[in-house]
């Protein structure tokens, strides 16, 4: 079950070119099981209609204070609304609508419900590069963040106008990660004091310069617990293989790009003396084909058969086990088929892990490229732990928390 199943959220939507992506937050919401209740400001159905909103809610989209059209007054939802809401969410957030709800001016519905509010606010602004680094825009802001409001930062891009530069609301997926995190338990106010090194995805071994031996591995676990880490306040070092994955972006990421083991290898020892934290969720091939040709293998029908002779990659867990430093805590991932404890137990002892997460094909809907997740985790200390079936988002808050628990 997803940490947004049941929880009841109010999607404000302002007037931008931005407010396409917020039918797309719209729908993530729903697919996590939230209810959601939309509100659009006037401007807003100049870009995108009430229909689309209230078919995929399947909810009434509210958008005026006064329905002169059906002689209906919604004056008094704007009470209701914001003592109904867990919490609100204003994406996309224009200029105009920051400046307003800072200034506690009060001029149409989705402002009114602000200003009733007692739950959270997230704020998604939105707007082009002039009004991003005007400082009213930044003033604004401050005191919205004064007030207790979650004020998300925007994207680098290019923008309605054809210039590029900040002002690009956050995507869907990036907000409904913040949405996540507002509801996850609090286990620590801050991991500011730690660095944490994680690979993640599969890895690519070339056997020629247009084929490659990899798995199915998508990196989703890796970059949620990434993203887990960042919300913490800890300074993250991502070694991610071939994903098509977003980047996250945060001041204390470093996102290093690799395709083959050796190159994660390099990179895992680059970066090892400053981590003090090291969960290893890449799929690294264990093989890789002994010479890569530097021409295309081609096909001959007289020789059906095609052997390519492979050698071992670098034991990247193994290798950070065996060189830790006092105080390290170093978390593997195995992912297994069969006699899934054993296997598990055996890894933890041989790579001188602190823990390993392990995750079986048995499992269902826990799949390479699954959205969610199911684990037994193992440590040389404390009792095997289960987390059941949740979203890979979930699970990686419950697996830092763990981290932290089983090394105080």
């Amino acid at each position: 079950m997803s940490i947004l199943q049941g929880k009841k959220i109010i999607l404000g939507v302002s007037g931008s070119i931005a407010a396409y992506k917020s039918v797309e937050l719209l729908r993530l919401l729903m697919k996590e099981g939230a209810e959601v209740q939309v509100l659009l400001t006037p401007a807003a159905k100049y870009f995108v209609g009430e229909l689309t909103f209230s078919t995929l809610s399947k909810k009434p989209v509210f958008s005026a204070i006064f329905d002169e059209k059906n002689t209906q007054h919604y004056w008094a939802n704007h009470v209701a609304l914001g003592k109904w809401a867990d919490l609100i969410v204003i994406a996309p957030a224009t200029n105009n609508t920051i400046a307003k709800l800072s200034s506690g001016i009060c001029d149409n519905l989705l402002h009114a419900v602000y200003l009733s509010a007692t739950c959270p606010v997230i704020i998604a602004p939105a707007m082009d590069i002039d009004m991003h680094e005007h400082p009213s825009l930044r003033q604004n802001i401050q005191n919205l963040k004064k007030f207790g409001n979650i004020v998300l930062p925007t994207n680098s891009g290019e923008l309605a106008s054809g210039w590029v530069g900040y002002g690009r609301m956050l995507e869907p997926h990036q907000i409904l990660e913040h949405i996540i995190h507002i509801f996850m338990p609090k286990w620590h106010q801050s991991l500011s004091h730690r660095t944490v090194l994680i690979t993640a995805g599969p890895t690519q071994e070339p056997i020629d310069p247009v084929r490659y031996i990899s798995n199915y591995s998508t990196g989703k676990m890796g970059y949620a617990i990434a993203n887990a880490y960042l919300k913490q306040e800890a300074k993250v070092i991502l070694i991610s293989g071939p994903t098509v994955l977003p980047e996250p972006s945060h001041n204390n990421l470093t996102v290093v790009k690799i395709k083959t083991a050796e190159e994660m290898f390099e990179a895992t020892r680059q970066y090892f003396s400053i981590a003090d934290t090291f969960v290893m969720t890449a799929a690294v091939a264990d093989y890789k084909p002994k010479q890569k040709l530097a021409l295309k293998l081609k096909k001959h029908q007289d020789n059906p058969s095609l052997h390519v002779e492979l050698i071992q990659n670098p034991d990247i867990l193994k290798w950070v086990g065996h060189h830790k430093k006092k105080g390290d805590f170093v978390v593997g991932f195995a992912l297994e088929t069969h006699n899934e404890e054993q296997h598990a137990l055996e890894k933890l002892t041989s790579k001188k892990a602190d823990m390993i997460v392990m995750n079986s094909t048995q499992f269902p809907n826990a799949t390479f490229g699954a959205d969610t997740n199911e684990v037994i985790v193992y440590t040389h200390t404390h009792p095997k732990y289960h987390i059941p079936n949740k979203s890979k988002q979930e699970l990686a808050y419950h697996l830092i928390h763990y981290i932290e628990t089983v090394r105080t």
